[in-house]
């Protein structure tokens, strides 16, 4: 097994490169390489804490793009009072919201090596526990004094979905930190 440290600039000559196609075949060669396993490809500065692991986009854009979903679905289902043509797009984040995004960051916090699921099991489970989490806190909300209504599926929703990516985030940085130090 092959190991290499490739720094950005590699990347970006190949972009700025007039004829990008001469290097393709190259590149596609690395890329097989490293499907097969021949090829380990590391980047040269990770992260050495876990904030500068939430900052940098190309190890938590999962995080963020979850987090994006959540919280313009949440102004959508607020403004969508005052702005009706709002109401298509409402219903497709809500559903993504309400049959997706729990069961992401509960699968990404329970499982946080990419080797651990394939994405078509990554994306079954997170349906499915989508499925079984949500009843759970209407379950949950319906013997509270809120009840349930909108407000409150939203928030406790909410709260437990952003507490998973948080934990998932943190679980992710945990086993980068722990393959730097055995490196």
């Amino acid at each position: 097994m092959v190991s290499i440290k490739l720094k950005s600039s590699v990347l970006e000559n190949l972009v700025k490169e007039k004829n990008p196609f001469k290097k393709l075949n190259e590149v596609l060669n690395l890329y097989n390489k490293w499907v097969r396993g021949e090829l380990v490809i590391e980047d040269p500065e990770p992260p050495k804490s876990f904030p500068e692991y939430l900052l940098r986009m190309d190890y938590s854009l999962w995080l963020y793009v979850a987090l994006a979903i959540t919280f313009i679905t949440i102004l959508l289902v607020y403004l969508t009072n005052y702005v009706v043509a709002l109401t298509p797009l409402r219903y497709v984040l809500g559903s993504i919201y309400v049959l997706f995004i729990p069961g992401y960051s509960l699968v990404e916090a329970l499982y946080p090596r990419e080797e651990d699921l394939s994405p078509l099991e990554r994306t079954a489970l997170s349906i499915g526990l989508s499925l079984a989490v949500v009843p759970l806190i209407g379950l949950i909300l319906n013997y509270t004094p809120w009840g349930i209504r909108l407000l409150p599926i939203v928030t406790s929703t909410t709260v437990f979905t952003t507490a998973m990516l948080v934990i998932a985030a943190y679980r992710k940085y945990n086993l980068l930190a722990k393959s730097i130090i055995t490196r």
